[in-house]
Protein backbone atom coordinates (compact mmCIF):
# COMPACT_ATOMS: atom_id res chain seq x y z
CA UNK A 1 0.00 0.00 0.00
CA UNK A 2 1.27 3.42 -1.03
CA UNK A 3 1.19 5.81 1.61
CA UNK A 4 0.50 9.66 1.23
CA UNK A 5 2.98 12.29 2.70
CA UNK A 6 0.64 13.32 5.16
CA UNK A 7 0.23 9.60 6.70
CA UNK A 8 3.85 9.64 6.71
CA UNK A 9 5.16 12.38 8.05
CA UNK A 10 2.69 11.50 11.23
CA UNK A 11 4.34 7.94 11.19
CA UNK A 12 7.44 9.60 11.63
CA UNK A 13 6.62 11.92 14.42
CA UNK A 14 4.96 8.93 15.96
CA UNK A 15 8.03 6.85 16.03
CA UNK A 16 10.30 9.46 17.09
CA UNK A 17 8.02 10.21 20.16
CA UNK A 18 8.35 6.67 20.38
CA UNK A 19 12.25 6.52 20.38
CA UNK A 20 12.50 9.47 22.54
CA UNK A 21 10.91 7.66 25.61
CA UNK A 22 12.63 4.36 24.96
CA UNK A 23 15.85 4.27 27.06
CA UNK A 24 19.03 3.34 25.37
CA UNK A 25 20.44 0.20 27.90
CA UNK A 26 21.14 -3.82 26.73
CA UNK A 27 17.76 -4.90 27.34
CA UNK A 28 16.37 -2.36 24.65
CA UNK A 29 19.39 -2.52 22.06
CA UNK A 30 17.04 -4.58 19.57
CA UNK A 31 13.77 -2.26 20.19
CA UNK A 32 15.74 1.09 19.77
CA UNK A 33 17.53 -0.52 16.30
CA UNK A 34 14.16 -1.19 15.08
CA UNK A 35 12.29 2.08 15.59
CA UNK A 36 15.56 3.37 14.39
CA UNK A 37 14.83 1.51 10.74
CA UNK A 38 11.37 2.18 10.99
CA UNK A 39 11.88 5.78 11.21
CA UNK A 40 14.54 5.50 8.38
CA UNK A 41 12.27 3.99 6.25
CA UNK A 42 9.46 6.17 6.80
CA UNK A 43 11.36 9.01 6.02
CA UNK A 44 12.67 7.08 2.64
CA UNK A 45 9.46 6.79 1.76
CA UNK A 46 8.42 10.22 2.49
CA UNK A 47 11.09 11.50 0.23
CA UNK A 48 9.39 8.69 -2.31
CA UNK A 49 6.17 10.35 -2.01
CA UNK A 50 7.00 13.84 -1.97
CA UNK A 51 8.61 13.48 -4.93
CA UNK A 52 4.80 12.67 -6.11
CA UNK A 53 4.02 16.08 -5.54
CA UNK A 54 6.56 18.33 -7.11
CA UNK A 55 6.02 18.31 -11.15
CA UNK A 56 8.92 20.20 -11.47
CA UNK A 57 12.76 19.95 -10.13
CA UNK A 58 16.13 20.89 -10.56
CA UNK A 59 18.29 19.20 -12.50
CA UNK A 60 22.17 19.47 -13.58
CA UNK A 61 23.91 18.64 -15.90
CA UNK A 62 27.72 17.95 -14.98
CA UNK A 63 30.81 19.55 -17.15
CA UNK A 64 34.14 20.24 -16.92
CA UNK A 65 37.01 18.53 -14.69
CA UNK A 66 35.14 18.45 -11.50
CA UNK A 67 31.62 19.82 -9.85
CA UNK A 68 31.29 22.38 -6.62
CA UNK A 69 27.83 22.75 -5.14
CA UNK A 70 27.57 26.29 -2.92
CA UNK A 71 25.33 24.78 -0.11
CA UNK A 72 23.65 27.59 2.57
CA UNK A 73 20.68 29.09 4.50
CA UNK A 74 19.38 32.15 2.89
CA UNK A 75 21.73 35.57 2.60
CA UNK A 76 24.84 33.53 3.72
CA UNK A 77 26.43 34.79 0.59
CA UNK A 78 26.34 32.28 -1.54
CA UNK A 79 25.49 34.11 -4.54
CA UNK A 80 28.31 36.99 -3.95
CA UNK A 81 30.83 34.52 -4.10
CA UNK A 82 30.11 32.73 -7.21
CA UNK A 83 29.97 36.08 -8.69
CA UNK A 84 33.48 36.45 -7.50
CA UNK A 85 35.58 32.89 -8.37
CA UNK A 86 33.09 31.94 -11.00
CA UNK A 87 32.67 34.85 -12.71
CA UNK A 88 29.13 34.85 -12.83
CA UNK A 89 26.22 37.66 -12.58
CA UNK A 90 24.10 35.40 -9.80
CA UNK A 91 21.22 38.32 -8.34
CA UNK A 92 22.53 39.36 -4.93
CA UNK A 93 20.46 41.12 -2.64
CA UNK A 94 20.30 41.92 1.09
CA UNK A 95 17.13 39.90 2.23
CA UNK A 96 16.51 35.85 1.91
CA UNK A 97 15.68 33.65 -0.96
CA UNK A 98 17.24 35.74 -3.71
CA UNK A 99 18.34 32.79 -5.31
CA UNK A 100 15.20 30.66 -6.77
CA UNK A 101 17.19 28.30 -9.11
CA UNK A 102 20.60 26.88 -9.35
CA UNK A 103 23.25 29.19 -10.78
CA UNK A 104 26.21 27.67 -12.97
CA UNK A 105 29.37 29.34 -13.10
CA UNK A 106 33.16 27.96 -14.02
CA UNK A 107 35.87 28.58 -11.63
CA UNK A 108 39.34 28.53 -13.78
CA UNK A 109 42.02 27.20 -11.61
CA UNK A 110 45.52 25.99 -12.75
CA UNK A 111 43.82 25.27 -16.64
CA UNK A 112 41.13 23.41 -14.87
CA UNK A 113 37.38 24.08 -15.52
CA UNK A 114 35.63 23.17 -12.29
CA UNK A 115 32.00 23.67 -12.29
CA UNK A 116 30.67 25.60 -9.28
CA UNK A 117 26.07 25.79 -8.90
CA UNK A 118 25.26 28.53 -6.72
CA UNK A 119 22.59 26.47 -5.22
CA UNK A 120 19.03 28.10 -3.32
CA UNK A 121 18.81 28.60 0.33
CA UNK A 122 18.29 25.95 2.54
CA UNK A 123 15.93 26.34 5.57
CA UNK A 124 14.91 24.25 8.35
CA UNK A 125 12.95 20.80 7.69
CA UNK A 126 14.51 21.22 4.36
CA UNK A 127 14.58 17.28 4.17
CA UNK A 128 10.78 17.34 4.29
CA UNK A 129 10.37 19.53 1.25
CA UNK A 130 10.57 23.02 2.62
CA UNK A 131 11.64 25.22 0.70
CA UNK A 132 11.80 22.79 -2.12
CA UNK A 133 14.79 21.78 0.04
CA UNK A 134 14.95 18.06 -1.11
CA UNK A 135 15.23 18.74 -4.68
CA UNK A 136 18.22 21.38 -3.55
CA UNK A 137 19.77 18.77 -1.69
CA UNK A 138 19.36 16.13 -4.83
CA UNK A 139 20.60 18.17 -6.69
CA UNK A 140 23.82 19.32 -5.09
CA UNK A 141 24.08 15.36 -4.57
CA UNK A 142 25.84 15.08 -7.73
CA UNK A 143 28.89 17.21 -6.98
CA UNK A 144 32.19 15.71 -6.73
CA UNK A 145 32.81 18.52 -3.30
CA UNK A 146 30.34 20.52 -1.20
CA UNK A 147 31.27 24.04 0.05
CA UNK A 148 29.22 24.97 3.14
CA UNK A 149 28.63 28.76 2.92
CA UNK A 150 28.28 30.13 6.49
CA UNK A 151 27.46 33.84 7.34
CA UNK A 152 29.90 33.72 10.47
CA UNK A 153 27.15 35.76 12.57
CA UNK A 154 25.09 32.81 12.19
CA UNK A 155 26.91 29.99 13.23
CA UNK A 156 24.02 27.93 14.12
CA UNK A 157 23.24 27.55 10.55
CA UNK A 158 25.94 24.89 10.32
CA UNK A 159 24.50 22.51 12.94
CA UNK A 160 20.90 22.78 10.67
CA UNK A 161 22.38 22.60 7.80
CA UNK A 162 24.30 19.03 9.28
CA UNK A 163 20.99 18.05 10.34
CA UNK A 164 19.34 18.67 7.46
CA UNK A 165 21.70 15.87 5.08
CA UNK A 166 21.90 13.58 7.77
CA UNK A 167 18.11 13.23 7.85
CA UNK A 168 18.30 12.10 3.94
CA UNK A 169 21.31 10.38 4.99
CA UNK A 170 24.23 12.08 3.29
CA UNK A 171 27.24 11.82 5.31
CA UNK A 172 29.88 14.57 5.31
CA UNK A 173 33.85 14.03 5.35
CA UNK A 174 33.38 10.63 6.44
CA UNK A 175 34.51 7.67 5.46
CA UNK A 176 32.52 4.97 3.97
CA UNK A 177 32.49 1.63 6.13
CA UNK A 178 33.44 -0.94 4.49
CA UNK A 179 30.34 -3.82 4.40
CA UNK A 180 30.12 -7.07 2.53
CA UNK A 181 27.07 -8.86 2.30
CA UNK A 182 26.85 -12.17 0.05
CA UNK A 183 23.06 -13.31 0.28
CA UNK A 184 22.40 -17.25 0.07
CA UNK A 185 19.65 -19.59 0.13
CA UNK A 186 19.93 -21.28 3.23
CA UNK A 187 22.33 -21.28 6.42
CA UNK A 188 20.45 -17.98 8.14
CA UNK A 189 23.15 -15.15 8.65
CA UNK A 190 26.26 -15.84 9.37
CA UNK A 191 28.62 -13.04 10.65
CA UNK A 192 32.26 -13.62 9.33
CA UNK A 193 34.02 -9.92 10.63
CA UNK A 194 32.51 -7.92 12.51
CA UNK A 195 34.28 -4.22 13.65
CA UNK A 196 31.37 -2.24 13.31
CA UNK A 197 31.11 -2.11 17.06
CA UNK A 198 27.53 -3.34 17.10
CA UNK A 199 26.23 -6.77 19.13
CA UNK A 200 26.39 -9.29 16.29
CA UNK A 201 22.43 -10.04 17.35
CA UNK A 202 21.41 -6.56 16.59
CA UNK A 203 23.24 -6.70 13.06
CA UNK A 204 20.83 -9.49 12.58
CA UNK A 205 17.85 -7.97 13.73
CA UNK A 206 18.26 -5.27 11.23
CA UNK A 207 19.21 -7.39 8.14
CA UNK A 208 16.07 -9.64 8.83
CA UNK A 209 14.10 -6.49 9.24
CA UNK A 210 15.14 -4.94 5.94
CA UNK A 211 14.35 -8.63 4.14
CA UNK A 212 17.28 -10.39 4.33
CA UNK A 213 17.42 -13.95 6.09
CA UNK A 214 20.42 -16.07 4.61
CA UNK A 215 23.97 -13.87 4.03
CA UNK A 216 27.07 -13.82 4.87
CA UNK A 217 28.26 -10.52 6.36
CA UNK A 218 31.83 -8.94 7.02
CA UNK A 219 31.89 -5.15 8.35
CA UNK A 220 35.28 -3.82 8.85
CA UNK A 221 34.93 0.18 10.17
CA UNK A 222 32.64 1.83 13.11
CA UNK A 223 29.06 2.02 12.44
CA UNK A 224 25.79 2.93 13.85
CA UNK A 225 22.68 1.77 13.78
CA UNK A 226 21.20 4.21 11.38
CA UNK A 227 24.15 3.93 9.26
CA UNK A 228 24.02 0.59 8.67
CA UNK A 229 20.55 0.80 7.77
CA UNK A 230 21.03 3.19 5.55
CA UNK A 231 24.08 1.60 3.95
CA UNK A 232 22.50 -2.11 3.33
CA UNK A 233 19.27 0.35 1.77
CA UNK A 234 21.33 1.60 -0.68
CA UNK A 235 20.70 5.02 0.28
CA UNK A 236 23.97 6.36 2.14
CA UNK A 237 25.64 8.96 0.33
CA UNK A 238 29.42 10.14 0.98
CA UNK A 239 30.44 13.39 0.52
CA UNK A 240 33.79 15.93 1.18
CA UNK A 241 33.06 18.86 2.14
CA UNK A 242 34.86 22.54 3.36
CA UNK A 243 33.50 25.44 4.99
CA UNK A 244 33.58 29.18 3.23
CA UNK A 245 33.04 31.20 6.83
CA UNK A 246 31.81 34.39 4.95
CA UNK A 247 31.27 37.74 6.07
CA UNK A 248 34.82 37.74 8.13
CA UNK A 249 34.85 41.76 8.14
CA UNK A 250 32.04 41.95 10.42
CA UNK A 251 33.59 40.00 12.74
CA UNK A 252 37.04 40.73 14.42
CA UNK A 253 37.26 36.89 15.50
CA UNK A 254 36.96 35.34 12.93
CA UNK A 255 40.30 33.36 13.43
CA UNK A 256 39.87 31.93 16.61
CA UNK A 257 35.99 30.97 15.82
CA UNK A 258 37.09 29.42 12.61
CA UNK A 259 39.97 27.41 14.33
CA UNK A 260 37.08 26.17 16.74
CA UNK A 261 34.78 25.26 14.04
CA UNK A 262 37.35 23.34 12.22
CA UNK A 263 38.22 21.43 15.13
CA UNK A 264 34.39 20.45 16.21
CA UNK A 265 33.32 19.39 12.98
CA UNK A 266 36.41 18.26 11.72
CA UNK A 267 36.35 20.36 8.51
CA UNK A 268 38.49 22.61 6.65
CA UNK A 269 36.92 26.18 7.56
CA UNK A 270 38.52 28.91 4.88
CA UNK A 271 37.75 32.51 6.17
CA UNK A 272 36.55 34.96 3.53
CA UNK A 273 34.71 37.97 2.62
CA UNK A 274 32.76 37.81 -0.48
CA UNK A 275 31.78 40.96 -0.81
CA UNK A 276 35.58 42.60 -0.27
CA UNK A 277 36.83 39.08 -1.80
CA UNK A 278 39.30 38.40 1.32
CA UNK A 279 40.57 35.15 0.91
CA UNK A 280 38.91 33.79 -1.73
CA UNK A 281 41.90 33.17 -4.19
CA UNK A 282 42.65 31.49 -1.09
CA UNK A 283 39.27 29.57 -0.93
CA UNK A 284 39.76 28.86 -4.90
CA UNK A 285 43.01 26.76 -4.07
CA UNK A 286 41.52 25.04 -1.42
CA UNK A 287 38.76 23.68 -3.63
CA UNK A 288 41.11 22.52 -6.14
CA UNK A 289 43.10 20.67 -3.16
CA UNK A 290 39.92 19.12 -1.66
CA UNK A 291 38.65 17.61 -5.42
CA UNK A 292 41.48 15.34 -5.18
CA UNK A 293 42.61 16.60 -8.88
CA UNK A 294 45.92 17.40 -10.43
CA UNK A 295 47.05 19.13 -13.78
CA UNK A 296 49.19 17.88 -15.79
CA UNK A 297 50.15 19.04 -19.56
CA UNK A 298 51.06 16.96 -22.70
CA UNK A 299 53.67 17.79 -24.84
CA UNK A 300 54.71 16.35 -28.45
CA UNK A 301 58.58 15.96 -28.06
CA UNK A 302 58.67 18.37 -31.63
CA UNK A 303 56.14 21.13 -29.84
CA UNK A 304 56.51 23.97 -27.53
CA UNK A 305 52.18 24.31 -27.19
CA UNK A 306 51.69 22.54 -23.97
CA UNK A 307 47.77 20.86 -23.58
CA UNK A 308 46.54 20.86 -19.82
CA UNK A 309 45.07 17.75 -18.77
CA UNK A 310 43.47 16.96 -15.37
CA UNK A 311 43.50 13.96 -13.64
CA UNK A 312 43.06 12.45 -10.06
CA UNK A 313 45.57 12.54 -7.90
CA UNK A 314 47.90 9.24 -7.67
CA UNK A 315 47.15 8.85 -11.68
CA UNK A 316 49.93 7.34 -13.58
CA UNK A 317 51.34 8.01 -16.66
CA UNK A 318 49.31 5.26 -18.12
CA UNK A 319 45.67 6.76 -17.33
CA UNK A 320 46.88 10.06 -18.72
CA UNK A 321 47.69 8.11 -22.22
CA UNK A 322 43.81 6.25 -21.57
CA UNK A 323 42.23 9.48 -21.19
CA UNK A 324 44.32 10.75 -24.35
CA UNK A 325 43.13 8.42 -26.48
CA UNK A 326 42.06 5.00 -25.35
CA UNK A 327 44.43 2.65 -27.17
CA UNK A 328 47.62 4.59 -27.08
CA UNK A 329 48.35 2.84 -24.10
CA UNK A 330 48.98 -0.07 -25.86
CA UNK A 331 51.53 2.22 -28.34
CA UNK A 332 53.27 3.03 -25.57
CA UNK A 333 56.89 2.10 -25.02
CA UNK A 334 57.43 5.02 -22.33
CA UNK A 335 57.58 8.36 -21.44
CA UNK A 336 59.34 11.49 -20.44
CA UNK A 337 58.24 13.45 -17.68
CA UNK A 338 59.61 16.72 -16.83
CA UNK A 339 58.30 18.39 -13.42
CA UNK A 340 57.67 17.83 -9.68
CA UNK A 341 57.66 13.58 -10.17
CA UNK A 342 61.03 13.34 -12.32
CA UNK A 343 64.19 13.11 -10.72
CA UNK A 344 65.66 15.32 -13.38
CA UNK A 345 64.28 16.89 -16.60
CA UNK A 346 63.22 14.98 -19.56
CA UNK A 347 63.63 11.60 -17.35
CA UNK A 348 62.24 8.64 -18.91
CA UNK A 349 59.83 6.79 -17.47
CA UNK A 350 56.94 3.12 -17.90
CA UNK A 351 53.29 3.63 -17.71
CA UNK A 352 53.00 3.17 -13.91
CA UNK A 353 55.12 6.10 -12.95
CA UNK A 354 52.93 8.39 -10.76
CA UNK A 355 52.40 11.76 -12.12
CA UNK A 356 52.09 14.97 -10.01
CA UNK A 357 50.70 18.74 -10.65
CA UNK A 358 52.70 20.24 -12.98
CA UNK A 359 54.19 17.54 -14.81
CA UNK A 360 54.57 17.90 -18.38
CA UNK A 361 54.61 14.54 -20.66
CA UNK A 362 55.85 13.40 -23.55
CA UNK A 363 54.70 9.98 -24.91
CA UNK A 364 56.98 7.47 -26.53
CA UNK A 365 55.69 5.03 -28.78
CA UNK A 366 56.86 1.71 -29.49
CA UNK A 367 59.09 1.83 -33.05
Amino acid sequence: MVQDKETLEQKIKELQEEYSKTKDNKKTNYHVGLIRMKIAQAKRDLVVASKRTHKEGFFIKKTGDATVALVGFPSAGKSSLINVIANTKSKTAAYAFTTTKIIPGTMLHKDSHIQVFDMPGLIEDAHLGKGGGKMVISAAKVADLIVFVIDINQLQQFEKLMKELNSLEIHINKKRPYIQINEQNIGGIKIEVNKSGLPEDDIKEILIGLGMHNAIVSIWGLVSIDELISIISGRAIYMRAIMALNKIDTNKDYRKIAEEISKKYSIEVIPISATNETNTDLLKDKIYENLGIITVYLKHRLEEEKMPMVLGKGATVGDAAKKFHTNIVDELSCATITGPSAKFPHQKVGIAHTLAEGDVITFIKNK
